[in-house]
């Protein structure tokens, strides 16, 4: 299998960031005069993964409400990139200890969809930037089913509560609902109120669950709530993955 080249490059002349972005506002506002800045945060390399299935599918898990940074928010399954790690090893080890699902190397490929700038907290009203990441978002394709993938799936409870499957039209959906704007002429009227979930239970077990279209369509909070939606990045990622698809 022909591996791709992934090549991060700083441009002299980068994209200038949405107005929602912490940094930008940093930019274009005073600091008050007893405002400090954290001094010890640095920028760090994440790596996201967008499991494709076979019947074009992407899988999307919610983050437990316990986790420090970005909790309750749908996302990809990823994380840190451990030094000297390949790319896409520490996106298939984080998908592995985030959903159990391990994919042999033979049976998916994969290509770089694009890097994120994130955040947290994610707006300026919530507080200065904590956390800060360029995260690369890939989509591995595997040539397994929804369903033959989902059968293999062992959420680690630690990271995640809760998983679905999202398919071109919903993903096209949730990727158009950006922070601060209005979208609500821009969506189909024939999409479904809800979408199938299945959340993990305290004992261990797991069950299916209905979830509203309308938490899926949420966007960012100007106030400090972590409340449950599908987070800025993941929607940058699921326009991409829409790209790809010539969607």
């Amino acid at each position: 299998m022909a591996v791709p080249r992934v090549l991060l490059l700083l441009s002299v002349r980068p994209e200038p960031r949405p107005p929602f972005c912490p940094f930008a506002a940093l930019a274009l506002q005073p600091l008050a005069p007893e405002a400090t800045l954290p001094t010890n945060r640095g920028v760090d390399l994440g790596v996201a993964v967008l499991v494709q299935s076979s019947d074009q599918t992407v899988l999307l898990t919610r983050r437990t409400r316990t986790l420090r940074v970005s909790p309750n928010l749908w996302v990809p399954p990823g994380g840190h990139v451990e030094l000297d790690e390949e790319l896409l090893d520490g996106a298939l080890r984080e998908l592995w200890e985030e959903s159990g699902l391990q994919l042999p190397k033979d049976q998916f490929s994969w290509v770089p969809l694009g890097l994120w700038e994130s955040a947290y907290p994610p707006r300026l009203s919530w507080g200065f930037p904590k956390y800060h990441h360029i995260v690369l978002y890939l989509l591995v394709i595997s040539q397994e089913s929804q369903q033959q993938l989902q059968a293999q799936i062992q959420p680690n409870p630690g990271e995640v509560n809760a998983l679905m499957w999202l398919g071109p039209d919903v993903a096209a959906a949730v990727a158009a609902t950006e922070n601060g704007t209005e979208t609500a002429a821009l969506l189909p009227q024939d999409l479904p109120p809800s979408v199938p979930a299945i959340e993990l239970e305290e004992d261990g077990g797991a069950r299916p669950v209905v979830l509203p279209m309308s938490t899926l369509l949420q966007t960012t909070p100007t106030t400090a709530e972590d409340i449950e939606r599908v987070s800025t990045g993941t929607k940058f990622a699921l326009r991409l993955w829409l790209q790809h698809l010539g969607r």
